[in-house]
């Protein structure tokens, strides 16, 4: 382990030096692509260090301890920091351990969140607006971004059928890919007259958004065209060019945009999409694989399929994957998600821990 930390502090040394080299400032993608594998290291860099400094403060230790005669009353003093920097040294350890783990690649990636209403009708979708609310918070207690990209509100009482938004922000993926399954609800509807629990479920999924430097675009391979946008707007849209058609030559994909008065703008908008498409088509090669994952994260949206229950007579949440439960259901549905989400992200890494000792 200790020859594998003194050759990723060479490597951390390596991609500081780089980041700072003017070839690669000015390269935008190879840039990036430095700054995050500093910074994914970084964490186990300074972990290394601080038990580097503990093992030489436990040395020190050990050489006064031998030092002294037993009978010297400074010996048990000794003997007590020999001990407790020994249990600090093997902490570190344990979690360098973690740390040392095979990273999930998008653990650093914004969120697609998917989350539609199941199985109870108007509960459902009831349901589904107070989850799509608890992550809105979650985000904004994080300095996340939430964008919703796409909403379908339910008739009747209300709630919504289904929602997708982005959640943008640092580790957005690594918190919240947990949350992906069946969340189950019981409580008794404002419309029973008898008092009768009702259960009802959402699904959520949560896919790792696409990002610049997972595709490159060539300029040379894009044919620009502009036009004067249709629709309202005005005179200032209706009578410039300011609407915006890309094609991409090699695979004849066309997008366009017309939503912004700038032109600058919608090419910027039409890129985006343009590359979120191409990236699809790099990726049919793992669409079975794909959309397999995703029907696992899913399932059908039964009430027998679930990864999480909130029970609303008794106050209660339960995590069934790791057997957790917390009486706190008003806290965590108003945002309060990490009181869950800590438990899941270390129940799962010492599960990968114990995968990795016994292989």
């Amino acid at each position: 382990m200790f020859e594998k930390l003194a050759e990723i502090e060479r490597r951390y040394l390596e991609l500081e030096a780089r980041s700072q080299a003017p070839e690669v400032i000015s390269d935008r993608t190879e840039y990036t692509r430095t700054i995050r594998a500093y910074r994914d290291i970084q964490p186990i860099v300074e972990k290394y260090r601080e038990r580097k400094r503990v093992e030489s403060q436990l040395s020190e230790a050990r050489e006064l301890l031998q030092s002294l005669p037993t009978a010297d009353e400074l010996h048990a003093m000794a003997q007590q920091e020999v001990e407790e920097l020994k249990v600090r040294r093997d902490r570190f350890d344990e979690e360098l351990r973690v740390l040392l783990l095979p990273k999930d690649p998008n653990d650093h990636k914004n969120v697609v969140l998917e989350l539609r209403a199941g199985t109870g009708g108007d509960e459902a979708a009831l349901f589904a607006e107070e989850l799509f609310r608890m992550y809105t918070r979650y985000a904004e207690g994080r300095r996340w971004k939430v964008e919703v990209i796409d909403r379908s509100d339910a008739s009747g009482i209300g709630g919504l059928k289904e929602v997708q938004a982005i959640i943008e922000g640092e580790g957005a993926y690594s918190r919240l890919k947990y949350e992906g399954g069946v969340h189950r609800v019981q409580r008794v509807p404002s419309t029973e007259s008898q008092g009768r629990i009702h259960t009802s479920t959402a699904t959520v999924a949560v896919l790792p958004e696409a990002e610049d430097v997972d595709i490159a675009v060539n300029e040379k391979d894009l044919r620009v065209d502009t036009f004067c946008a249709s629709g309202p707007g005005g005179q200032g849209v209706n009578t410039t060019y300011s609407a915006v058609r890309i094609t991409h030559l090699p695979t004849n994909t066309v997008v366009q945009c017309q939503d912004e008065r700038s032109q600058i703008k919608n090419k910027a908008k039409a890129l985006r999409v343009l590359k979120s498409r191409l990236l699809e088509v790099e990726r049919e090669k793992q669409e079975a694989a794909y959309a397999a994952d995703r029907k696992k994260m899913v399932g059908t949206g039964e009430r027998s399929e679930k990864i999480r229950t909130y029970n609303f007579p008794q106050s209660r949440v339960t995590d069934h994957r790791i057997g957790l439960t917390s009486h706190r259901l008003a806290e965590i549905l108003d945002g309060r998600l990490d009181e869950l989400v800590d438990p899941l992200v270390s129940h799962f890494q010492a599960e990968k821990l114990k995968t990795e000792l016994a292989s």
